[in-house]
């Protein structure tokens, strides 16, 4: 039976609002009739798309400031180096499930990447592909956690534990962002960011819950990877004028919500995850760990898609944890 175009018009699970004067609804074309035109509105069936913001872009329509396009940058970093560590999975998980759903997970973070990396170019002249692939390490703005080696599953369990809950909350309220690009970019992240922390969720309990050996490993995973939550809260000149503005939130606004909703799971599963965790700040996103790392020969840099590496005649800053060096 065919849906009426107008069922969903006011219905805010369906719809959103966007930029400008061009929305794209269930009958697929926007103000110019063009029905690859900017999925301003956004409905289960035509979702915004990097191709759409690029649209817009190449239009003129859309334009982020400076600072704009360098909180873009980061998330989409984040969601980029995570798309690159889940997707080895593929062929390697402990069941074909886990292949499929793994795997979907890191469509998702890169289809994520690719539309805050696609806004973000604007301001630079810049496409999604300049910036994913012609930069320099020490370029990325990505946090530490995102970067971390796969491991076993569990040590991947946990990451995705945190990363997910994390992003539930940014996109969440991301999506009353000032900028309405930033704003539809986060309400279509929200809704399969929902999905990751449900997976993530799920098996945490169960390895937690299930033989002797899963729940050391899922113990020893957040020890592993707990000590990089700190840097995904710390707040920064930056998030602070975005704040300001409406376009951007505190990442320490975060913190609460993320620790009472991973709470409760930990709790059920009888984790304490923090405990003995030492914080691992000043990373990717710090500029006294950016302008070092701009000062490593890329000779150095060997194993990708971001390095621990760093070099002995470096300093390490105190509280740097999160590098070793070479």
């Amino acid at each position: 039976m065919s849906t009426p175009a107008n069922e969903h018009e006011n219905n805010p699970d369906f719809a959103i609002e966007g930029h400008g004067d061009i929305s794209v609804g269930v009958k697929g074309a926007g103000a110019s009739g063009d029905g690859s035109a900017s999925a301003t509105r956004i409905t289960p069936g035509n979702a915004l798309r990097p191709e759409d913001i690029a649209l817009e872009i190449r239009k003129g329509q859309v334009k982020p400031s400076e600072d704009v396009a360098e909180y873009a940058l980061r998330i989409g970093d984040d969601g980029l180096i995570l798309a690159q560590r889940l997707g080895h999975w593929i062929s390697r998980a402990p069941e074909l499930e886990e292949d499929v759903a793994l795997g979907n997970i890191a469509l998702d973070q890169l289809g994520h990447a690719r539309s805050f990396l696609t806004y973000a170019g604007a301001a630079w002249d810049k496409s999604e592909d300049d910036l994913a692939y012609f930069r320099r390490e020490h370029e990325f703005r990505s946090a530490h956690l995102f970067e971390q080696p796969n491991g076993d599953f569990a040590v991947t369990i946990a990451r995705q534990f945190i990363v997910s809950y994390y992003q539930f909350e940014l996109y969440k309220r991301l999506t009353g962002s000032s900028d309405k690009t930033i704003a539809a970019i986060a309400a279509k992240a929200l809704k399969e960011v929902d999905y990751h922390r449900d997976h993530s969720a799920q098996w945490v309990l169960r390895l937690a819950g299930g033989t002797e050996e899963s729940r050391r490993r899922i113990v020893q995973a957040f020890k592993l990877v707990w000590p990089y939550v700190e840097e995904l809260f710390e707040d920064d000149e930056l998030t602070a004028r975005l704040a300001e503005s409406g376009a951007g939130v505190q990442p320490s606004s975060l913190r609460a919500d993320f620790d009472r909703l991973t709470g409760e799971i930990l709790g059920e599963a009888g984790l304490d995850a923090a405990s003995g965790a030492n914080s691992a700040s000043n990373g990717s996103r710090n500029p006294w760990v950016a302008a070092a790392r701009a000062s490593i020969p890329s000779t150095w840099v060997t194993c990708l898609p971001r390095c621990r590496c760093w070099p002995a005649n470096i300093p390490v800053q105190a509280g740097d944890g999160g590098h070793v060096r070479s």
